[in-house]
């Protein structure tokens, strides 16, 4: 989903800082970690809803944009850096229709590619605000810690929404989160820092919801559908769909039990849990989640950057689930 023209110049300064990051426009084929984490971060397909979720939160305090572009690289290189840890960790062969680093350099690659990226968002920081790379570290931590966590739970279709729900922030409304909290230091605004990461994390929660849904009806044009069950990954859609219907239950644990699946074995169970009706479940709690995160702004949401900022977040997480985005 394409940001509003606002946003253009400044995802523009954004995307320079990116490409200096990972060396310019002469980078060498040669450096197989810069090549790979070009591959990811400079390939197309990213919605940069992190850099764009920077912006709206400065605009609501007034922040200067130069102050905000270094944060806003900064969320979309650790970004990245998780994405591709994440992809080794799922074994994931394409990302925004193409083959993953993983797929195409390897695990190592991958790993040290994520690290580079990692480092370099930090390194970024350091020269800017104290407290913006110690909230960072802070933050990289916290989407460890839930990644770990993630993968502790695979299988378990028993696992609670509460738990379902403090993986996502972790791994995704963390981050979210702290665009917000940068913006407020930045701001110097420490009133706004709780409730700006109160909205990201919130914010973050239903955008993981969004990605469950978008799984299961398959309007991700860069995965294959059903990629959840086929890597027994609890969502919010299996959840639902195993409390709604026993029988489908027992024939997700009888298929999880079995070290992998045929394509044929996880199409037919996922048609069964799109066929359960729990898509409009889902939506349902998505925007529960939504709201919640609206309430968390308290006063301001009532300004014009702050309803601009409720918009686009409705807007984004609703796309993502009804049409899919790269």
């Amino acid at each position: 989903m394409e940001p509003g023209a606002v946003f253009k110049e400044f995802l523009g300064e954004v995307e320079s800082g990116l490409l200096s990051q990972l060396g310019g426009e002469t980078a060498s084929e040669n450096d197989s970690l810069t090549a790979a984490a070009r591959h990811l971060c400079l390939g197309g397909g990213a919605k940069r809803a992190r850099p764009v979720l920077v912006k709206v939160f400065g605009n609501t305090l007034g922040v200067k944009t130069p102050a905000l572009v270094d944060a806003a690289i900064a969320a979309e290189l650790i970004h990245s850096a998780s994405l591709l840890h994440d992809d080794v960790v799922d074994a994931g062969m394409y990302r925004r229709g193409r083959p993953t680093v993983n797929a195409r350099w390897g695990n190592i690659v991958a790993v040290m590619s994520g690290d580079l990226l990692l480092s370099g968002a930090l390194l970024r920081l350091s020269q800017v605000n104290l407290r913006l790379t110690q909230t960072a570290l802070e933050t990289v931590a916290e989407m460890t810690k839930a990644a770990i966590h993630e993968v502790e739970v695979r299988g378990n279709l028993e696992l609670s929404f509460e738990d379902l729900a403090r993986v996502a922030e972790g791994k995704t409304g963390s981050l979210f989160g702290w665009c917000g909290k940068a913006a407020a230091i930045l701001a110097g605004v420490p009133e706004a820092e709780g409730r700006f990461d109160a909205f990201g994390r919130r914010i973050g929660v239903a955008f993981q919801m969004a990605d469950d849904i978008r799984d299961v009806t398959g309007t991700d044009e860069g995965k294959p559908p059903f990629a959840d069950i086929a890597s027994k990954s609890p969502s919010l859609p299996l959840l639902l769909a195993a409390r709604r219907d026993p029988a489908l239950l027992r024939r997700l644990k009888e298929a999880w039990a079995y070290t992998a699946m045929t394509p044929e074995r996880v199409k037919e169970l996922g048609t069964a849990v799109l066929c359960s009706g729990v898509v409009d479940e889902a939506i349902e709690r998505m925007t529960v989640e939504i709201d919640a995160a609206v309430d968390a702004l308290g006063p301001y949401a009532q300004s014009s950057h702050g309803a601009e900022l409720v918009g686009w977040a409705r807007k984004l997480a609703i796309g993502i689930a009804l049409k899919g985005a790269a």
